[in-house]
């Protein structure tokens, strides 16, 4: 039986669609949703695009959803966290005519259920949850409404052959992460949603259900999606997000140093201090 409790509410209407028309040739609309890798190489884009090329950046957080219409719309030029081809295909499906994918940026993407490595010791399995209810307070932590990963949390609830005795709690990643960590401190039961690559991995140990259904798909690679028309007025522009490409120890080191500085710097100072760590990469995805 699916239940659905909201604990936050969704960036949605503050964000609108993103209505602002983009003016001017040296101005650059960025999209990016309170994900931790999508708010990270959000920030380093723009970082290259104002101190490299010299854009006048404006980024915009808010759910997936009105991204990816405001890309379709033409209002927003670009989104680096497009997961694909699973978690954000029904986007794709909607909006893939009036967007263009620009490519990957980092492969080795998944999502899933995660729980504490304590926790998987003795549950490995999304079916065997319902063996478990209680100990897991019958709530699985989940993140905002919009996100992929939701959608196959919800699947997995009430749509397939698990028929999960669980709600499903909204949020966001931060807060999940805040859930996470207060149940691992008191050696508490607890399951989220989750997906590589992601800080929490580092801070923590933990392991990905087994998903014998196939709810959650396979491993995917995070794209770059455009307006249409970008590589056409902005060619330079387009040029450097078909450029932009992270390994897994990249991706990892970007991350690290967004969690460790996080509290003192904001995310334009951060991404300027890996840019000036990372100086060789970043000249080979210049245009």
């Amino acid at each position: 039986m699916k239940k659905l409790l909201v604990l936050v509410t969704v960036l949605m209407t503050g964000f609108a669609v993103m209505a602002c028309d983009i003016a001017g040739d040296d101005r650059v609309e960025l999209g990016y949703v309170n994900w931790a890798e999508g708010v990270a190489m959000n920030y380093v884009i723009e970082a290259i695009l104002e101190d490299e090329m010299g854009y006048d950046v404006t980024s915009r957080m808010a759910d997936v959803g009105p991204i990816f219409q405001s890309i379709a719309n033409g209002n927003t030029d670009a989104f680096v966290d497009a997961w694909l081809p699973v978690t954000h295909q029904n986007y794709i499906d909607e909006y893939g005519d009036d967007i263009d994918d620009l490519g990957y940026n980092f492969e080795g993407a998944r999502i899933g259920l995660v729980v504490p490595d304590y926790v998987y010791a003795e549950v490995q399995s999304i079916a065997d949850l319902n063996d478990f209810v209680e100990q897991f307070d019958g709530r699985i932590i989940g993140i905002d409404a919009g996100a992929g990963i939701m959608s196959a949390a919800d699947a997995a609830i009430a749509e397939s052959g698990y028929d999960l005795d669980f709600e499903l709690l909204t949020g966001t990643d931060p807060l999940m992460v805040i859930e996470l960590q207060q149940a691992i401190n008191a050696g508490e039961w607890i399951v989220v949603t989750g997906w590589e690559p992601h800080y929490k991995f580092a801070d923590f140990d933990l392991e990905f259900l087994d998903d014998p259904e196939g709810i959650f798909g396979d491993v995917e690679a995070i794209h770059t999606v455009a307006r249409q028309g970008l590589s056409d007025d902005m060619p330079d522009v387009a040029a450097l997000l078909e450029n932009f490409y992270l390994t897994s120890e990249q991706m990892a080191g970007l991350m690290a140093m967004f969690q460790e500085h996080g509290d003192d710097l904001s995310e334009a100072e951060i991404a300027r201090l890996w840019i000036a760590d990372n100086e060789a990469l970043v000249q080979s995805w210049l245009p």
